[in-house]
């Protein structure tokens, strides 16, 4: 556990905080996108409400691709720079937002709430 900072994995359901989202940057940026983007979004956050942060954090399946991020094999090497450092020591996830469309969203856990930094439309944090 990081000083300051309750790191646990729960066994609560999911919640969803945009306390962190960074809507100013381009790169991941959401501008443009048709109403078929929005709706698989909000299908997919729902469904995670659904689930437990251990049943996302252990989950294999293609289809939601959960995993932590490894900032080395990205594109942002740097991370969430723009956060503060305490919150930049947090492991980052990153899940799919449906099979191989639509991109991917990318966070963090503080127990059962992740906080959403970037919706990654167009794939790119890997290149």
């Amino acid at each position: 556990m990081r000083e300051g900072l309750k790191e646990s994995i729960s066994d609560s359901s999911v919640h969803f905080s945009f306390k962190y989202l960074d809507i100013n940057n381009q790169k991941f940026s959401i501008n443009g996108k048709k109403s078929k983007y929005f709706e698989k979004m909000l299908e997919r956050l729902k469904g995670i409400c659904l689930m437990t942060q251990k049943e996302i954090i252990n989950n294999r399946s293609k289809s939601l691709r959960a995993h932590q991020i490894n900032w080395n094999d990205t594109t942002e090497p740097r991370g969430f720079s723009q956060l503060n450092q305490q919150l930049q020591q947090i492991l980052p996830y990153q899940f799919e937002i449906s099979a191989n469309e639509h991109g991917r969203v990318h966070g963090f856990f503080i127990d059962n709430i992740f906080f959403i930094i970037w919706f990654d439309p167009d794939h790119k944090l890997y290149n």
